[in-house]
């Protein structure tokens, strides 16, 4: 496994080895070993999986609020996403930044957003799976967002549509009137 830095301190690219042959390939997604012998001390509890029909979908940006705030490892295991974490830390020297990165099926990147960073991606094609380990069990009483569109983060998303969303992301706070309680 290949780990790279990204602008954002935490916010880490990781790729794994694939061995393929004649009959296909294998790779290890998530090894704790690996992870901390690189720095990366996560115990995942719950994985997600969700399947996104229309391509422009929207999902984000998502966090949970302290003390259940969540460290995810992303995956598309199926299409394409231009995945991507925000900075949300008071006094990081990043808030409010963003960092972007397309997943796909054939290049099996992952990204690792850890607690303290907003979440969210849009779907590139139609019939997208994206996988994610979580580090902590979904709270809906710590459940937050992020307007998607947010002047002040400035996300170039990569299709230029109006993307599909829930009513939750569509009603979603600005980052100035969102409820948050990290801390760099």
């Amino acid at each position: 496994m290949k780990f790279i830095e990204t602008p954002l301190q935490g916010v880490v690219i990781v790729e794994p080895a694939v061995f393929g042959d004649h009959r296909g390939w294998f790779m290890e997604t998530y090894s704790e070993a690996i992870f901390s012998k690189n720095g990366l001390h996560y115990t995942f509890v719950q994985d997600n999986h969700s399947y996104s029909a229309i391509k422009g979908t929207l999902r984000g940006l998502h966090f949970q609020l302290n003390p259940k705030a969540q460290t995810k490892l992303v995956r598309c295991t199926k299409g394409s996403i231009f995945d991507v974490a925000v900075d949300i830390r008071k006094d990081s020297p990043t808030f409010s930044q963003w960092f972007g990165i397309e997943l796909t099926a054939e290049n099996k990147k992952q990204l690792l957003i850890p607690r303290g960073f907003a979440h969210g991606f849009m779907t590139l094609t139609e019939d997208v799976e994206v996988q994610y380990k979580c580090d902590e069990l979904y709270a809906p009483d710590c459940d937050g967002g992020i307007r998607w569109n947010d002047p002040e983060i400035g996300i170039e998303w990569p299709l230029d549509i109006t993307p599909v969303l829930s009513g939750k992301d569509e009603t979603a706070p600005f980052l100035k009137d969102a409820r948050l309680n990290f801390v760099f």
